[in-house]
């Protein structure tokens, strides 16, 4: 499904953003803007805020301080639920719905087609054709993220936020996701992936790399730059 577009308005503006759990910050103080239809990795070591992040744009996880906009509307609005699709690293799936009535439902709910000619080839090219009237909750890991990613493009979006996608996915599986990334990217809608996959920075417009919760560097990066700035 072609992304919806939202004109010139940030994909992301979060000003002063802060998340605490008591004395342990997630997350430092920080003013972040991502531009509309723009490609973007987030890269760090695990506990750098990368999850935290994209939980929060997603509306997902509450701020301790500060606000988020999406697309100019206020994060967790129907306007800014509606623009937004989200892959969590960990897919979210119901025990008693097949890959098929699972596209039905999450297309349907967001106004989409259900089934359609994009479901259907999006399944073929991540593989999953001969298990589209299987029960994902029996899956491996990988075929679970591979429902999960089917389900993230078959609604419409502007914002597309990933977390981890490669985890668990053979190279057929990585290969088709990172062509499916390009492809809703150069159909005009922003992308911004979480991953510690290093060569992935070569393929968007800018890189922000977090550590301890904070914003360590943010442009454009090569794969050999990734190792010093996520440390040890």
């Amino acid at each position: 499904m072609s992304p919806t577009t939202s004109g010139a308005l940030p994909a992301i503006e979060a000003t002063r953003l802060r998340k605490a759990y008591g004395d342990l910050v997630a997350l430092h103080t920080t003013d972040l803007t991502i531009e509309a239809g723009s490609s973007v990795a987030l890269i760090g070591h695990n506990g750098s805020g990368k999850s935290t992040f994209l939980r929060m744009a997603a509306a997902l996880l509450e701020p301790t301080k500060g606000e988020i906009e999406i697309a100019g509307w206020p994060v967790g609005s129907l306007e800014a639920r509606a623009t937004t699709s989200f892959l969590p690293d960990d897919p979210v799936l119901y025990d008693d719905l097949s890959v098929r009535e699972h596209v039905e439902y999450v297309s349907r709910l967001h106004g989409g087609d259900g089934w359609d000619g994009y479901a259907e080839s999006v399944v073929e090219r991540l593989s999953l054709t001969d298990r589209v009237d299987d029960l994902p909750s029996r899956f491996s890991r990988g075929l679970r993220q591979k429902t999960s990613i089917v389900l993230g493009l078959v609604r419409p979006f502007s914002l597309l936020l990933v977390d981890e996608p490669f985890v668990g996915l053979d190279a057929g599986g990585r290969n088709a996701m990172l062509e499916l990334l390009d492809e809703v990217h150069t159909d005009g809608a922003a992308v911004v992936v979480a991953t510690h996959e290093p060569a992935f920075v070569e393929r968007v417009d800018r890189c922000i790399a977090l550590r301890d919760g904070e914003v360590i560097f943010d442009g454009m990066a090569k794969a050999s730059d990734v190792l010093s700035l996520v440390g040890a």
